[in-house]
């Protein structure tokens, strides 16, 4: 029996260097952001390679879902699926992707702005995430009857094997050292985005240190930020902690 654990996140999230810690692992397989193209295709969302991105992927929403529930590739007994929740704007919800145990990835929203915007020509507050994080938090954890896992980027980044070894204890599955390292560079599971997006994450070979550096944000980056933070507390609470 296959665990298929869906990781909600945020852009410039520490998204992508998660993927890579699941992908070290032996029984693990990796999916990249697989609503992507259904995301582009229906919001026409000004996104660097769009029309790349959008010609290499299902876009068909439902056949997507179906896909994720289904088999998992390789017949891997864990099934690493990297979503971002801003792209959750079509027709499936939460409730469409039965069997996957759900989980959430967030950052302080000034730190998602300040990295975020130097990779687009502009950002919205609704493409940080956070607000359909929290929606998916809420329904998820009252299915459960408890708060499904969250971890904060700034966490893992302080303490990686703490926090990933009580992120696999809360997915169910066994810590796995392995999960600390990788080999540098671009993997065949990488979406087509990853030649713009990646270039951090593929020099990278492990989880780096924790920014600690203040942040000058604009008065619209400030605002941006400001409308999300109510959103990333709400969920900051229920983070696991070293």
């Amino acid at each position: 029996m296959t665990i298929r654990i869906a990781m909600w996140s945020g852009p410039r999230n520490l998204s992508t260097a998660m993927m890579r810690s699941f992908g070290s692992r032996v029984d693990t397989f990796v999916s990249d952001e697989p609503f992507y193209g259904a995301y582009l295709q229906q919001t026409g969302d000004p996104q660097p390679m769009a029309d790349e991105v959008i010609a290499s992927m299902d876009c068909d929403w439902a056949s997507v879902a179906r896909t994720m529930a289904g088999p998992c590739p390789a017949g891997a007994p864990i099934w690493y699926q990297k979503h971002m929740a801003h792209h959750m704007v079509g027709p499936i919800a939460l409730d469409d992707l039965p069997g996957l145990t759900h989980a959430f990835l967030i950052r302080d929203p000034a730190r998602v702005v300040a990295s975020y915007a130097a990779k687009r020509v502009a950002v919205r507050p609704e493409h940080l995430g956070v607000e359909r994080q929290v929606e998916y938090f809420e329904r998820e954890a009252d299915r459960l009857g408890h708060a499904p896992p969250v971890v904060d980027s700034a966490d893992i980044l302080a303490n990686p094997p703490a926090i990933m070894a009580r992120l696999c204890s809360a997915l169910g599955i066994a810590w796995d050292p392995a999960m600390l390292s990788w080999d540098p560079g671009i993997r065949q599971t990488d979406g087509v985005w990853a030649s713009h997006w990646y270039d951090a994450v593929a020099a990278s070979t492990g989880f780096g240190m924790a920014r600690r550096e203040p942040l000058a944000l604009d008065n619209e980056a400030q605002r941006i930020a400001d409308r999300c933070r109510p959103f990333y507390e709400r969920l900051a609470v229920h983070r696991i902690r070293a």
